[in-house]
């Protein structure tokens, strides 16, 4: 968003129009903001009423440069009280103030009860329909998800929205038990408009949506036991990312395809591909932790573990926050994949420490037994 949306000066006009902020969200001193705005998944987009702070629109990913100037209209019609006067306007709106809640049972009802009611054209059919599934996928409702997928798809044929809701459904019939009736039925329609949607040059998705779209669609091959359908599935996700970074404006923009392009490597078992670009990234970015934890990553799935650790330690010296614990735990794959289990064992000690200092009291009681727990399955060295 920073790197390709954000940039744009068509946003100029909306400067004054609203009070900006950005939340480091691995920041211990946003910790109160962050329970506060209940952040879920990253990024999140939030407009509060500046009455009362209460959260007036709630978006959860990434959004193409309409899509936002649509939430930044919406956000001003909820907060001036014009939301329009439709019964589905009014189930709208209600669902917004649910959602904004992390209401997502009461929530994903009412924006499934305003899409049923409205009208043709709907202005705000989009962003209802890619909030309810969110809402939907909270509450893990994988067959309500693929019926409104299925629902909305063709209404929302040829729009960035399309790409989200064929995902969303895709997964959902992934997920779905083996012997559900629909089920067969379902991966055939979603994979079908995916790979359709994930090529079409005329929808203007994001890098990241397409990506996104790509891991749906590897996802669904897998579940098929198609290695070989996998595999062209991986090489086509793989070139799409690195055409999009080939043609990134700036170093920012391109490292925006890092992770991904580095999980396209590893799933085609080219791993070593990853490093010149990492490398890059590093050295534009070298306050950033991240393009050396994933070189981290690249290391080890190359075997190659003194460089992985030594990488590991360059990132254990920039990273912060929660996301410190993701690069413990990733070192402690190294020494696993060295057969080192007394090192693993003195990492994920080091991780619950970590944790005791990084996660607020809740958070850090539901994940320390976890790391414990992979503690407790190592085996002791033999004296």
């Amino acid at each position: 968003m920073r790197a390709y949306v954000f940039t744009d000066k068509s946003l100029t006009s909306e400067a004054g129009r609203f009070v900006w902020l950005e939340m480091d969200n691995e920041k211990a001193v946003n910790n109160t903001l962050r329970k506060k705005l209940d952040i879920r998944a990253l990024p999140s987009f939030f407009i509060l009423d500046p009455k009362d702070e209460r959260i007036a629109v709630r978006w959860i990913g990434g959004m193409s440069l309409d899509q936002l100037k649509k939430m930044l209209a919406d956000g001003r019609a909820e907060v001036e009280g014009r939301n329009g006067g439709t019964p589905a306007d009014t189930l709208f709106a209600r669902a917004e103030r649910m959602f904004g809640a992390s209401d997502n049972p009461g929530a994903s009802q009412a924006y499934l009860q305003a899409l049923a009611v409205a009208p043709a054209g709907w202005s705000h059919e989009a962003r209802a329909t890619e909030s309810a599934l969110f809402a939907l996928s909270e509450i893990d409702s994988n067959e309500a998800i693929a019926k409104l997928s299925e629902r909305e798809l063709p209404r929302l044929k040829g729009t960035v929205s399309s790409a989200n809701v064929a995902g969303y459904g895709l997964g959902a019939a992934v997920a779905l038990p083996k012997d559900h009736p629909r089920r067969t039925e379902w991966l055939t329609m979603f994979e079908t408009a995916s790979n359709a949607i994930v090529v079409d040059p005329n929808i203007p998705l994001s890098g990241d949506d397409r990506s996104g779209l790509y891991i749906s669609l590897l996802d669904a091959r897998k579940d098929a036991n198609d290695s070989l359908g996998a595999r062209r599935v991986a090489e086509a996700w793989s070139k799409a990312l690195d055409d999009a970074a080939a043609k990134a404006p700036t170093p920012d923009a391109r490292t925006v395809y890092d992770s991904h392009r580095l999980s396209a490597y590893v799933e085609l078992g080219q791993p070593e591909r990853a490093i010149p670009m990492l490398q890059q990234s590093e050295k534009d970015f070298p306050d950033d932790y991240n393009p050396p934890a994933r070189l981290a990553i690249a290391y080890r799935n190359m075997k190659k573990y003194p460089d992985a650790i030594a990488a590991s330690d360059r990132a254990l010296a920039k990273v912060y926050g929660p996301r410190t614990l993701t690069v413990l735990n990733a070192r402690t794959d190294i020494y696993l994949a060295m057969g080192d289990t007394t090192s693993a064992r003195g990492n994920l000690e080091k991780t619950i420490v970590a944790a005791g200092n990084v996660l607020d009291k809740d958070r850090a009681e539901k994940y320390i037994p976890t790391v414990q727990k992979r503690i407790d399955g190592l085996k002791r060295p033999t004296p």
